[in-house]
């Protein structure tokens, strides 16, 4: 193999110094001291590096090797740096990686491409602190103005317009982020499975030709805050059990939908927050996932349906913020034919796999060809501390990204 298995071990258990829970699976929040020693980090090895190192105005780092064609289209490789609360050290991480290593093996070995070639770490794919998602990749494509920065906020109510500047950006541009579609030749990401089926079937890699779409809404029921000893049920305007009736329903509306529609209730605040109190504010995030998107647009249908009825019913107020909504994307043919015809070449049993989790690359695809890879993940697991994926395992698909991209990025 041209990669270099230690190399690729180490940088894993590097990044994951950068971690506010170092007891309890990993915690790395865009825009925070964790963020930044883990991008101080990157960039220093990349510094080692014949290319050129720069931060979009979304926060994302980027690394570009020249090609050999003046003002060719660039081939860009990575995934993102940030986690979940109390995650893995894979997820995400595992892509970067990839992509840093692709660029030590090229130099390495003096290999020269037509196309340049870009590393890239994304930040908040997860919406761990400010909620949404795959903002980098967003940002990239377009999708992201500064009023989404104003009304994104974290749990402390810091807005990312403010975070931002409190990291050294500038807010006010993060519209110069957006990418020109004909910059582009390529997306590629590699990305562990966050499932039991690459393990299960014995597959090296896994090769995707399809994204779910995700819908993300977060929805506020108000009510008014009583007596709990003293205000009569029929008099109330409970938040909370109004909330209840259509939280229940909502698994039922993703069974009804059909076409392996989930749906998802993740988070659930009340306030005031008090045992003898009726709760006056409850706030909850829905997470919609289908392969149809119409399966999803019956599912929010549903879920506005029934706050409508408790509005009606019980006079509480209701209002829905849409933090995310990406129709179900198909893939590059062509990439997805050269992963598996440079599988065969390294004798990699492969997997073609349908997304049911949402990543950059779907992003991506809105603006260029976009490949993905998987990873195995032991037992499945992910988004927990006991997230793993064997290096080994890992070296295998990052091998197999690095003779894609010889032949995407036209060796010379």
């Amino acid at each position: 193999m041209k990669t270099n298995l230690k190399r690729i071990k180490d940088d894993i258990e590097n990044l994951s110094k950068f971690n506010a829970t170092p007891e309890n699976g990993l915690t790395r929040f865009s825009l925070t001291e964790e963020d930044r020693g883990a991008r101080n980090y990157l960039k220093k090895e990349l510094q080692k590096l014949d290319v050129e190192i720069y931060e979009d105005a979304a926060g994302s780092l980027v690394a570009r090797r020249a090609g050999t064609a003046k003002d060719a289209p660039v081939v860009m490789i990575g995934s993102h740096f940030d986690s979940v609360k109390n995650g893995g050290h894979f997820d995400g991480p595992a892509g970067v990686i990839m992509a840093l290593e692709i660029l030590r093996v090229m130099e390495e070995n003096d290999v020269k491409t037509k196309y340049p070639i870009e590393f890239v770490a994304l930040i908040e794919e997860e919406g761990g602190r400010f909620g949404g998602g795959v903002f980098g990749s967003r940002s990239m494509t377009g999708q992201v103005d500064y009023q989404e920065l104003l009304d994104f906020k974290d749990a402390a109510g810091i807005s990312m317009a403010q975070a931002f500047e409190n990291f050294g950006f500038d807010p006010t541009k993060i519209e110069e982020a957006r990418r020109d579609p004909e910059e582009l030749k390529a997306f590629i990401e590699l990305h562990i499975e966050q499932g039991p089926v690459l393990e299960n079937e014995a597959k090296d890699v896994g090769i995707v030709d399809f994204i779910v779409g995700i819908n993300q809404i977060k929805v506020k029921v108000e009510g008014r805050a009583d007596h709990a000893g003293t205000t009569p049920m029929e008099m109330r305007k409970d938040a909370l059990s109004s909330a209840a009736e259509v939280i229940s329903e909502i698994k039922n509306f993703a069974l009804k939908a059909g076409n392996g529609t989930v749906a998802t209730v993740g988070t659930l605040a009340v306030k005031p927050g008090a045992a003898n109190i009726v709760p006056a504010e409850v706030e909850f995030s829905v997470d919609i996932r289908s392969k149809k998107l119409n399966c999803i647009q019956e599912v929010r249908e549903q879920i506005d349906q029934a706050l409508a009825a408790i509005k009606a019913e019980y006079s509480v107020d209701y209002s829905v913020q849409n933090m995310l909504m990406v129709e179900p994307v198909e893939l590059s043919e062509e990439i997805f034919n050269i992963f598996k015809d440079e599988s065969k070449k390294l004798g990699l049993n492969s997997k073609q796999m349908i997304s049911g989790a949402g990543h950059d690359a779907m992003i991506m695809a809105a603006i260029t060809d976009v490949g993905l890879i998987f990873v195995p993940s032991k037992d499945g697991r992910s988004h927990t501390p006991e997230e793993w994926t064997d290096y080994e395992d890992l070296q295998k698909g990052i091998e197999l990204i690095y003779h894609t991209i010889l032949k995407v990025g036209e060796i010379e």
